[in-house]
């Protein structure tokens, strides 16, 4: 004869496993679904770039993309709005010129997205200041223009920085051109 008492001693065991193997498999499917959703948000983010740096997809190699289009000015006003608000005019122009210096200086990505964009190299990117809007009439937008037209009050500079908020000691290592307001621009 069969023992049901074994059978029914049995029971609450064999559905707690089935509890844990249930929250198991949740896990499992949440973390697959937030893993998906990551990948998804960084390759928007790159597709977002890839686009500021060929939007056409005819650039050659090693060619050089700053044009004065709007794409250009918008993406530059927003980097110099993070990074200059609040700079004399000069300031704001000279901030944009080392953008661009820095597209055409064979150690920085090719393009303005590219220096923009690049990892660690403005603050206003990293904090999400660049996301700030900025007003259709913004002088930001003429400092741009200027830059973009050819004026660079930095001297050629590739680097910028404050002095009263930098952390980063490498940057005093760089030769100093010349202070514009709170920034000090260098080589």
């Amino acid at each position: 004869m069969y023992n049901y008492d074994n059978l029914t001693k049995n029971i609450p065991s064999i559905l707690l496993r089935r509890d844990i193997l249930k929250k198991g498999i949740f896990i499992v499917s949440f973390l697959i679904v937030v893993s998906v959703c990551l990948s998804l948000t960084y390759l928007t983010n790159e597709i977002q770039i890839l686009s500021f740096i060929n939007p056409d997809n005819n650039i050659d190699e090693g060619s050089v993309y700053a044009q004065n289009t709007n794409d250009d000015i918008q993406i530059i006003a927003r980097a110099v709005n993070g990074e200059a608000r609040g700079e004399p005019y000069e300031g704001q122009v000279a901030v944009a010129a080392v953008i661009l210096n820095r597209v055409r200086h064979p150690s920085f990505p090719n393009s303005i997205a590219g220096v923009i964009y690049q990892p660690r190299a403005f603050t206003a990117v990293a904090d999400g200041q660049i996301n700030a809007g900025i007003a259709e009439n913004s002088i930001v937008y003429k400092a741009c223009k200027d830059a973009m037209n050819g004026w660079d009050p930095s001297g050629g500079a590739i680097y910028y920085y404050n002095p009263a908020k930098t952390t980063n000691n490498w940057i005093y290592s760089r030769e100093v051109i010349k202070r514009i307001g709170k920034h000090v621009f260098a080589k």
